[in-house]
């Protein structure tokens, strides 16, 4: 499912530690590291896709998280030359994400990377909350960035100020979203393309 601006509907998953840390996870066959996150059906809420995906690529039943906060709208990002795959009949450009901030309730023996046929994830750790702006691949750093800053003041209400302290550096603009593609949130259902 791609809108008519080229980006594909997706939701973001960091997960909380009680104790602040958040939940890291290495790409299988892949170098690069990233929060949860995939593609909404046609069909789906973004809760719901959020619920799917966390069992898909966790391993997490809705009874071992809470739902603390979540973005207000879409936060967007373009993908690399690259990446763009023009032989489609619709070009996708980019993800519009929908991010929502889980802390943790179960075990982490209820963390199951292995579920699917085809797992995203072989690794995961706890990190600081700030870490993965500064490892995340370069293209997503800015959307990281606004996601956290959103969802940093509810992380903070749980863990507290010293778990989760203010980053200690300019988030805006971040990385290579100098102006020209910084994310943004825009309400569910708009059409905005996140271009400055």
């Amino acid at each position: 499912m791609i809108d008519p601006d080229g980006y594909r509907p997706n939701v973001g998953i960091v997960l909380m530690h009680p104790d602040g840390r958040v939940f890291w996870a290495r790409r299988v066959r892949r170098d690069g590291w990233q929060f949860p996150q995939g593609g909404m059906n046609s069909d789906e809420t973004p809760q719901e896709a959020m619920y799917r995906e966390l069992r898909e690529e966790t391993g997490l039943l809705p009874q071992h998280v809470e739902v603390l906060g979540a973005t207000p709208g879409w936060l967007r990002y373009r993908l690399p030359q690259r990446a763009i795959r023009r032989n489609d009949r619709l070009v996708c450009i980019g993800q519009k994400q929908v991010w929502f901030l889980l802390q943790l309730k179960g075990q982490e023996d209820d963390l199951r990377l292995d579920l699917t046929d085809h797992p995203e994830f072989d690794l995961w750790r706890w990190v600081d909350f700030w870490y993965p702006l500064e490892h995340v691949v370069t293209f997503k750093r800015g959307v990281y960035a606004s996601a956290l800053q959103h969802l940093a003041p509810f992380a903070r209400d749980i863990a507290g100020v010293l778990a989760v302290p203010a980053p200690n550096r300019d988030l805006r603009p971040f990385g290579s979203y100098r102006g020209r593609f910084r994310p943004r949130v825009t309400p569910y259902g708009g059409t905005e393309s996140g271009q400055n």
